[in-house]
């Protein structure tokens, strides 16, 4: 089975329930009604294992573990009534967003069978325990951490190689992340240690037969193009992988934003636009 038309299965992040979003899921999923969309993947983040991993907002907020976990609990309860009330308008997909810091495995195993997602994305949001994409400061945070920005990358990669492979993930969301802060990513890309982990990374994606998320969030800051880069996006054509638009929205202003773009440059590079349809696959 598969799905046609405008679609989005990495974002629907909301103020609700995600500190750095804005709006309420309702109103976001309007948002996608009213532009036309038939389908959607709302994909919230998982709630931080430790107190170390809440992020400075939260903490502002008086967030603790505990409050975060009731929620995640409470966003699940949620999506899913929206999925029931508007089944008749658009097909809601409740999944989420996974974190790979330390303790994440077991912490993801026990989330998957706590509330039972339609589908997971799988995202590295942290290297050596630092949250990098948060702002440039911290990206040098783990840079300093690693040695070097090519051993930040090399990290990176592996620590997604070890994710993907334990946590099977439906859609493996916005894949080369890692260059976020990284003016000179387009040539950091090609260099062959990087290069390596990068192939070795989407062969076990397409061994696994999972999809790849064409992240959108970096044109909506500006940027020229989404995760991945060109030339790991053609690299991911050439094995075939299925991509799928992800907004990444945080809002109503994002949400559904950029996703023709995204399907444009799919046509254009001669990707299947027949969107296979999220499942839960099982954990290693």
């Amino acid at each position: 089975m598969t799905l046609f038309g405008p679609i989005s299965l990495h974002g629907g992040h909301s103020g609700e329930f995600c500190c750095h979003a804005e709006d309420r899921l309702a109103d976001i999923i309007a948002q996608y009604i009213q532009m036309g969309f038939r389908q959607v993947g709302i994909t919230e983040h998982i709630p931080p294992k430790h107190s170390k991993f809440l992020y400075p907002e939260e903490i502002a907020q008086g967030l603790t573990v505990d409050h975060m976990y009731q929620r995640f609990a409470q966003y699940f309860t949620t999506v899913r009534q929206l999925k029931a009330d508007l089944a008749d308008r658009i097909r809601i997909f409740a999944g989420m967003e996974t974190e790979a810091f330390t303790g994440y495995l077991p912490h993801v195993r026990h989330l998957v069978t706590e509330f039972s997602p339609d589908y997971i994305v799988g995202s590295v949001h942290h290297v050596a325990d630092i949250c990098f994409d948060y702002s440039s400061q911290t990206y040098r945070e783990a840079v300093r951490a690693c040695g070097s920005v090519k051993d930040l990358y090399m990290a990176y990669f592996d620590r997604q190689f070890e994710m993907i492979q334990a946590v099977r993930p439906f859609v493996v969301g916005h894949f080369d992340l890692i260059r976020i802060h990284d003016p000179d990513y387009t040539k950091r890309v090609l260099q062959p240690d990087i290069a390596q982990k990068i192939d070795r990374n989407l062969d076990l994606i397409k061994d696994l037969n999972l999809v790849m998320d064409l992240n959108l969030r970096p044109l909506a800051r500006g940027e020229a193009e989404p995760y991945p880069a060109k030339s790991i996006l053609e690299k991911i054509r050439s094995r075939q992988i299925p991509m799928v638009p992800g907004d990444d929205s945080h809002g109503i202003f994002q949400a559904g934003k950029h996703v023709d773009t995204g399907i444009r440059l799919l046509v254009k590079m001669g990707f299947d636009t027949n969107w296979p349809v999220p499942r839960l696959i099982e954990l290693k």
